[in-house]
């Protein structure tokens, strides 16, 4: 049986039929058609020896993929995120404890991923895992590519496969450029589908699952898989069947993940402990204003698939539903509800959306033909272009402010000895290379202000929860020899928040002042009545 992938059967010519006596027997050749679906096309192209497929593409998509991620080898670090999975990774290769003495709201196959780099490359430098990230984007446009050429050709699966590459940068280039838990994800959602396109449902589950455990947002993968399950499988035992084997492969291996980090730690911080990071309460205005303008950039990063897309919907072509199915829009929904949750709208969130955009571009393209092609690509590499303008222009303000603040803390503190880097820069501690002295790598953590929130729920009050009780335990045990001030006005500044406010007070003194942060040093310690009445001045503070 031929499947939907496969070239056209050659024209075969049978026997000669018998003609009447006395005539002259001709040769009627009868054509037999390949049995094509409504929604496929045979490949087009220039007659003759058709050119191959894969040895042809993946060499394009790898030289795409390493020329729009350049930009990315050319900083030590894009932004926050990055500089927290490299300090988060230091602290377990030291020997902590992912969701006890090493904490984030995040799963964690991401941050064994940097840990593995680092154990196999060394910490000094996130080449490897930037390089991951390519092999990252040329996987997910290579599924995309067979995906698409499954479906309606060889054309319309290098179309996909390239535009995605292009869009894959099409953001803020900290957001784009950056190593980060979404590139990491993409492989997995478009494993997912590519198994389920198959009827492969142990496989797709497995690839659901990796895709929440990349980020938890990615698990909204499986809603696609569902509705391919439910059109291909037969009803009755055969859809059942298919359903147990998808929920097996779904949910064994996170079972696994959780069972190995604790089951009630791995719980609260990928699912319970994130409630009021996600509300909506707070900064609406301020999230509001993120939002459209994330949206607008991820929009322009995305001309080159958006145009073709809305050309075909606007021209609504015959066959524009058998080819722009249901389950891509089921995906494409799915995703940008995955976008839309938390409220937070980062760019790099939008990154979700371009698997699903990708399919639906090219399936677009397939139904507009050769000249539409053109156009896109064209569309496409001017966009990728000016995007790739913005990363080499891009500033570095935030970067030079990080490395300034690591300045100073080398400068205080022994190479042995722990600091706090109070702010929402942990790339701090990697460039430092000086151990934090908490688990909680940020103030957001301790306070909400979670990216950019800045309204009435930030403050000690609406942290995580037990972190305050936490965190004084550990500066009581083992004091940081410096605590940097790197809040700068903004609404977590240690005079809003009362236990960090008389820790300082009691204990540190106030040494220099470094664009903007200010830098603390530990006094000697002083004993007795003092010390037992400050002690317990700072339990009343974390009570209130």
């Amino acid at each position: 049986m031929p499947t939907a992938s496969d070239p056209p059967r050659s024209v075969r010519l049978p026997g000669a039929r018998t003609a009447p006596a006395g005539t002259t027997r001709v040769r009627e050749p009868v054509v037999r058609r390949p049995a094509v679906g409504p929604a496929v096309r045979p490949p087009s192209g220039p007659p003759g020896r058709p050119r191959p497929f894969w040895p042809w593409l993946l060499p394009v998509l790898l030289l795409s993929a390493v020329l729009t991620r350049l930009p990315s080898f050319l900083r030590p670090l894009w932004n926050p995120d990055e500089g927290f999975l490299a300090t988060q990774a230091r602290m377990l290769t030291d020997g902590g404890t992912l969701y006890d003495t090493v904490v984030d709201r995040k799963p964690p196959l991401v941050p064994w991923l940097y840990q593995g780099a680092f154990a196999v490359f060394g910490d000094s430098s996130l080449w490897p895992v930037k390089a991951a990230a390519v092999a990252a984007v040329v996987a997910t446009a290579a599924l995309l590519a067979s995906l698409a050429r499954r479906r309606w050709g060889e054309r319309a699966g290098r179309a996909a496969g390239v535009l995605f590459v292009l869009a894959s940068v099409g953001l803020n280039p900290e957001d784009a450029q950056a190593a980060n838990f979404e590139v990491f994800m993409l492989p997995f959602t478009a494993a997912a589908v590519w198994c389920a396109d198959r009827r492969h449902w142990t496989a797709a589950g497995l690839a659901v699952a990796g895709a929440f455990l990349a980020k938890q947002t990615g698990g909204v993968v499986l809603l696609p898989v569902l509705f391919l399950l439910w059109r291909s499988a037969p009803p009755g035992d055969p859809r059942r069947a298919a359903l147990i084997r998808l929920g097996a492969g779904c949910v064994l291996p996170v079972a696994a993940v959780a069972a190995a980090c604790g089951w009630s730690r791995f719980l609260f911080w990928t699912v319970t402990g994130s409630g009021a990071y996600a509300s909506f309460t707070g900064s609406e205005l301020h999230v509001l204003g993120r939002g459209l303008v994330n949206t607008a950039i991820a929009a322009a990063g995305s001309a080159g698939l958006l145009v073709p897309l809305a050309a075909a919907l606007r021209h609504r072509p015959p066959r524009r539903r058998r080819v722009l199915t249901a389950d891509l829009w089921a995906w494409l929904a799915a995703s940008a509800v995955a976008v839309v949750s938390g409220f937070h709208f980062f760019g790099h969130y939008y990154l979700q959306l371009l698997p699903p955009l990708a399919l639906l571009g090219a399936g677009a393209l397939h139904l507009l033909g050769d000249e539409w092609t053109r156009r896109a690509a064209l569309c496409a590499v001017l966009s990728c272009t000016l995007f790739l303008g913005w990363s080499a222009a891009a500033g570095s303000a935030e970067l030079d402010h990080a490395r300034k603040v690591a300045d100073a803390a080398r400068r205080h503190a022994g190479p042995q000895e722990k600091v706090l880097l109070w702010g929402m820069h942990p790339e701090g501690y990697w460039l430092a290379d000086r151990r934090p002295a908490s688990r909680y790598l940020t103030a957001g953590l301790l306070t909400n202000f979670s990216g950019g929130r800045d309204g009435p729920r930030v403050g000690q009050r609406y942290g995580i929860e037990g972190g305050w009780h936490t965190f004084r335990a550990e500066l009581s045990e083992d004091p940081p020899k410096v605590i940097v001030d790197d809040s700068r006005g903004r609404p977590y500044e240690p005079s809003r928040m009362p236990t960090l406010r008389y820790l300082l007070a009691a204990h540190y003194e106030r040494a220099e002042r470094v664009d903007g942060a200010v830098v603390y040093v530990l006094r000697p310690e002083r004993g007795g009545r003092e010390e037992r009445e400050e002690q317990a001045e700072g339990r009343a503070a974390d009570a209130r």
